[in-house]
């Protein structure tokens, strides 16, 4: 896959100055994390959110209520579910979006799998028809954040019709492994702590040099 046929997401944003700089990079999603016991928590607002690129929202297992109003406060595009959101819970928080009555929403859904063996993706079945998009993330301690990546070849067992993106431990030095892999539902890529400075910051430069290294 080449960068032009890539959605670009850069996940666990937090500072508005880096937020800024990294948008500017051409970075097509945004991803603010909302789950308290991340150390990529979004505590409080930042000064500066992304204009051009579209924001996404990361919960953990959160009420839909509290993600609605969250959703609202930060004009979100996406809702990613990292945490063992049921179909049933899939189905209140549809029905909740539906009967606020404003522009505002509704957003697209995101829901992400921990991914180690093929059998893992038959988890993607029970979401078929619920989500707008899987993220399959390595199978790990943490949930999400690990920063190690599971064997990709695994996704040829995938035969879903909802699209995805890649994550998992992504980093700089694999452009090439990008470029090489190739799977019709696959439409982008998750970066997050391989390119970080510190939890919640972001190197620009090592960034903008992996984006030239995937044209």
């Amino acid at each position: 896959m080449k960068r032009e046929e890539l959605v670009i997401k850069v996940c666990g944003m937090r500072e508005g100055t880096n937020i800024q700089e990294i948008e500017a990079l051409g970075i097509d999603w945004l991803g603010l994390i909302f789950w308290p016991k991340s150390s990529r928590y979004v505590s409080q607002r930042p000064d500066y959110l992304p204009r051009n690129a579209k924001r996404v929202g990361v919960f953990v297992d959160e009420t839909p209520e509290k993600i609605v109003s969250i959703c609202r406060l930060y004009r979100l595009d996406y809702i990613q579910l990292h945490g063992q959101e049921s179909k049933v819970y899939i189905n209140q928080l549809h029905e909740l979006i539906a009967n606020q009555g404003d522009d505002i929403l509704p957003p697209q859904l995101i829901k992400a799998l921990n991914i180690a063996t093929a059998s893992d993706l038959e988890l993607a079945n029970d979401y078929e028809g619920l989500v707008d998009y899987f993220l399959f993330d390595t199978k790990g301690p943490a949930v999400g954040g690990n920063g190690t990546q599971f064997d990709w070849h695994v996704l040829t067992a995938y035969h879903g019709h909802t699209p995805f993106l890649l994550s998992g431990g992504i980093g700089p030095d694999d452009a090439a492994r990008i470029q090489a892999f190739h799977h019709p539902k696959c439409i982008g890529i998750d970066l997050n702590s391989r390119f970080e400075l510190s939890p919640g910051l972001k190197d620009c430069q090592r960034l903008k040099t992996f984006l030239q290294m995937i044209i």
